[in-house]
């Protein structure tokens, strides 16, 4: 059996990396590679514009630094060109597919962007809920100390203040208080799962377009798009084929052997 790939001391034939691929459960990545592959076949891309621009992107602006990328990757340098236009391509790919309706659907979803600064009591208590926010509205009593001496929630460790957070990862019950709420706004106590949430909204942070925002959302559609291909690439191991020289090089059957 010829050897595939070697580790050290440790080397091993093809049957036996592909059992080791599986063991450690990297198949699901390689097919995730092999789909991108699929996916930006039909891109091209000028060979001298992808390696500057990876390497811009990489800070790698000296030999050195490309040298120690290299031996750092496992890399040839030749690899490293290959790797460049694979990544310009699969950029291009993004930007040719979605970069034209990005600012629609930011302007749909823009809301589970925004982030919030809050501050936030919880506790299971409902008597204590209604005095702490008695105590809040009425008294005018510091956010900060009443979350630090009763909140039942890590915030206790703020005195109460989180963020700031995006709605989208918030409850929605929470995202939809803080949505409603003006600066300085503090909400009545709220259910929320098993909590009695008192909330003080100190400042809405609306998300803007900027470049980060932008390739977050190419890259989200292009997770969506990858997920859909990978679902419809089934993985099967095929059964061993001899190869055509070893069949020719097997001595011929006896004559009535076929039948035995």
């Amino acid at each position: 059996m010829e050897p595939a790939i070697q580790v050290g001391p440790q080397v091993l034939n093809t049957p036996e990396l592909i059992q080791k691929i599986r063991q450690y459960r990297l198949l699901p990545q390689l097919v995730q590679e092999l789909v991108i592959d699929q996916l930006i076949g039909g891109i091209t891309c000028d060979q001298q514009e992808a390696y500057d621009h990876y390497c811009t992107q990489h800070n790698l602006l000296s030999d050195e630094q490309r040298q120690a990328w290299c031996q750092q990757h496992q890399l040839e340098p030749q690899h490293l060109v290959i790797e460049a236009m694979r990544a310009y391509r699969l950029h291009r790919f993004k930007e040719d597919t979605w970069g034209a309706q990005i600012q629609s659907d930011f302007m749909q979803r823009k809301a589970q962007y925004d982030r919030a600064i809050y501050s936030m009591i919880r506790t299971k208590d409902a008597g204590l809920a209604q005095e702490l926010y008695f105590r809040l509205r009425d008294d005018k009593l510091p956010f900060a100390e009443l979350a630090k001496a009763h909140s039942q929630g890590k915030e206790a460790q703020t005195g109460g203040m989180v963020g700031p957070v995006e709605l989208s990862s918030l409850a929605p019950a929470l995202a939809r208080v803080l949505q409603m709420c003006g600066p300085k706004q503090l909400w009545p106590p709220q259910q929320i799962g098993d909590w009695l949430v008192i909330v003080r909204l100190e400042k809405l942070i609306p998300a803007q377009l900027d470049g980060a925002m932008r390739q977050r959302l190419l890259n989200e559609q292009f997770q969506a798009l990858l997920n859909q291909k990978m679902r419809a690439s089934p993985i099967k191991l095929l059964p061993k084929v001899e190869p055509e020289v070893e069949r020719m090089e097997k001595p011929p059957l006896p004559v009535g052997a076929e039948n035995v």
